[in-house]
C-alpha cells in the first residue's frame, strides 16, 4: 500500500473546509506523518487513519501551522498504546519548540528525536534538503532503491523455478544464467515533500525525477510579490518546479485563505506551467494513490551460450526507514 492521505491543506489560517496542514504517506509498512498542524488528530479520525499507522513524523519547520498538532497526535498514540518506536525528524534550530510540544504530550510511547542541521540522509531511504523560508526549513525526499523484476516466461525458459529464482535474484547469476537475462529494470519509486519555500536549489534537488511531488502553492501568480516577501511559492512556480524536475504527479497544497475554498485558479496556473506532470489541487481527507511504476521494455530475449557478461549487482532490498536511536 502506497498512498498519500491528505489531512489538511490550509496555510496560516484554516477555513471552513480546509484544516491546517497534515499529510500521511503510507509506504508499505511505514506511515510517515508530515507537518501535523492544529487539528490533525481530529482529521485522522475523519480520514480513518489509525495512530498505530504512524512510524515517522517529519517536520519541515516549526511555524505553528506545521507543528502545533504534534502534542495531540503523540497523546493519541500514547492513549492507543502504540507499541513500536516513533521517529521524529525536525530542524535542529527548532529544538526548543519541539521539546516544548513533546513535553505537553501524554507520555507513554517510545519517541526518538532526530534533529538535523544540514542536508543529507536522516534515515535509510529518507533525505532532507534545505529550503528558503523565513526560518530554518527542510524538505524531505523518500526514495526506493532501483531493482529488477523477474519475468516468469524467461525463468521458465532458463529452467529456473522455486527457491532458485530467489537465489538468482540475490546472487546475480545461477548456473550460467545472468539476472539481467531473466528480468527487467524496476525503477524505484520516489516521493518529495516541498513546503514553505521560495524557489531554490534544495527544492529542485528534492523534486528531481520523483513520482509524486507534494508542493506548497500558497499564492496565485498575481500575488508573486507577497510570495517573494514571505518566501513562498506561487502556483505557477510550483508548476515550474514539477516541469523542471520531471515529476510525474504534482499535488498542490498549503493554500492561502485569501482564495477561499476554491483552488481552481491555482490549479489552472500550476497546470499551465507543469509540463507533462499531472496536477492535483489537494482537498482535505483526499486519498491520492501513488502513480503506477514506470514501465520499461523487456529488452532482448534470453541469451543462450556462455555467460560472458559482467555480473550485475543483486537486487536491492526494499527501502528501510529505521531511525537511529
Amino acid at each position: 500500500m502506497r498512498e498519500l492521505v491528505v489531512l489538511g491543506t490550509a496555510s496560516q489560517v484554516p477555513t471552513r473546509t480546509r484544516n491546517h496542514n497534515g499529510y500521511l504517506l503510507r509506504w508499505d509498512g511505514e506511515g510517515m506523518l508530515f507537518d501535523p498542524g492544529e487539528g490533525t488528530q481530529r482529521q485522522m479520525i475523519h480520514a480513518g487513519v489509525s495512530a498505530n499507522m504512524i512510524t515517522h513524523i517529519c517536520l519541515t519547520h516549526v511555524h505553528g501551522d506545521h507543528c502545533f498538532g504534534l502534542p495531540g497526535v503523540l497523546s493519541r498514540m500514547a492513549l492507543d498504546a502504540v507499541p513500536h518506536p516513533v521517529h521524529l525528524h525536525y530542524p535542529s534550530s527548532g529544538g526548543d519548540v519541539v521539546r516544548a510540544l513533546v513535553s505537553v504530550s501524554t507520555p507513554g510511547i517510545d519517541l526518538r528525536l532526530h534533529p538535523h542541521g544540514e542536508g543529507g540522509a536522516v534515515a535509510e531511504g529518507l533525505e532532507v534538503r534545505p529550503l528558503k523560508h523565513r526560518i530554518e526549513t527542510y524538505g524531505y525526499r523518500l526514495a526506493e532503491p532501483d531493482g529488477r523484476t523477474l519475468l516468469p516466461e524467461r525463468l521458465q525458459a532458463a529452467g529456473i523455478s522455486g527457491p532458485d529464482a530467489g537465489r538468482l535474484q540475490r546472487q546475480g547469476s545461477l548456473g550460467g544464467v545472468q539476472l539481467e537475462d531473466v528480468s527487467v529494470a524496476r525503477p524505484g519509486q520516489r516521493f518529495a515533500f516541498v513546503m514553505d519555500t521560495a524557489p531554490c536549489p534544495g527544492a529542485e534537488e528534492l523534486a528531481d525525477g520523483v513520482d509524486l511531488l507534494v508542493a506548497e502553492s500558497t499564492f496565485a501568480d498575481d500575488d508573486a510579490g507577497l510570495a517573494g516577501q514571505y518566501r513562498h511559492l506561487t502556483a505557477g512556480q510550483a508548476g515550474e518546479l514539477a516541469a523542471r524536475s520531471g515529476a510525474r504527479t504534482l499535488v498542490l497544497t498549503h493554500f492561502s485563505s485569501r482564495y477561499g475554498d476554491d483552488a481552481s485558479l491555482l490549479l489552472a496556473q500550476a497546470g499551465a506551467r507543469a509540463g507533462s506532470a499531472a496536477v492535483i489541487a489537494a482537498e482535505d481527507l483526499q486519498r491520492i494513490p501513488f502513480p503506477r511504476r514506470r514501465r520499461l521494455s523487456h529488452g532482448p530475449a534470453l541469451r543462450r551460450g556462455p555467460a560472458d557478461a559482467p555480473m550485475p549487482s543483486p537486487s536491492p532490498s526494499p527501502v528501510s526507514l529505521g531511525g537511529h536511536t
